[in-house]
């Protein structure tokens, strides 16, 4: 999707929704596109583009971008605007800190017993694995890890979670044209759904805690070559 489309879905939704035009509502606009992959990093984020589309004021705009820049989702580089960012390698070691408290934690301490919607995602994971589709195996573990955190019933801890799947969603294009790097985690994921469906919360807790130790490490090696 280009810049240009972008804009004009965000136009369509500023039409269709009542909010009260403030930073943080863009801030959640912008998110969802980049978590979504449809700003990739690098794009520059035109300031009267954006303005214009969504309606808003330079300053609630403005306001956006600081909350936004604060999540590490967007940089600015002075004379020349605001631009996604491009993950480093500090910042993946952060992001992975964060899961690995956040996302064992809502499988050992979550008070859910169905195990809705994970069973569907699996299924489109594998899916897109089958046909070789990178963004679908991509957005399906997007999805998977969403749902894993919204188990634990926090409107907190999901928002966490939007600002750190925004971030993965940046470092996952390091990895755009690796088929190797995703598939195997459709089928780590099937596992943690395989333990939850048998009752054992700790032992999915303690593979989703490996397995993110083994992305981190995947990840860092990546961005250093």
């Amino acid at each position: 999707m280009t810049f240009d489309e972008v804009l004009a879905d965000l136009q369509a939704q500023a039409r269709t929704t009542k909010h009260a035009e403030t930073g943080l509502w863009v801030a959640a606009q912008l998110r969802s596109r980049i978590e979504a992959g449809l700003l990739k990093p690098g794009s520059k984020l035109a300031e009267e583009a954006l303005r214009e589309a969504l309606g808003v004021s330079r300053n609630t705009l403005r306001e956006a971008f600081t909350a936004l820049h604060a999540e590490h989702i967007v940089t600015r580089i002075p004379n020349r605007g605001v631009f996604v960012a491009h993950p480093t390698a500090d910042d993946i070691r952060e992001i992975y800190r964060v899961r690995r408290f956040l996302e064992p934690a809502a499988v050992l301490w979550s008070g859910e017993t169905s195990i809705e919607p994970l069973p569907a995602i699996i299924k489109a994971a594998r899916a897109a694995a089958a046909e070789g589709d990178i963004p679908g195996m991509a957005g399906a573990n997007q999805h998977f890890h969403r749902a894993i955190v919204d188990r634990a019933g926090s409107e907190r801890l999901n928002s966490l979670m939007d600002q750190v799947l925004a971030e993965m969603r940046l470092v996952f294009h390091s990895m755009a044209a690796n088929p190797a790097f995703h598939e195997p985690y459709v089928e780590d994921n099937a596992h943690i759904v395989e333990l939850l469906e048998a009752g054992d919360k700790a032992a999915a807790a303690d593979f989703l805690a490996t397995y993110l130790d083994r992305a981190e490490a995947q990840l860092l090696d990546a961005v250093g070559r």
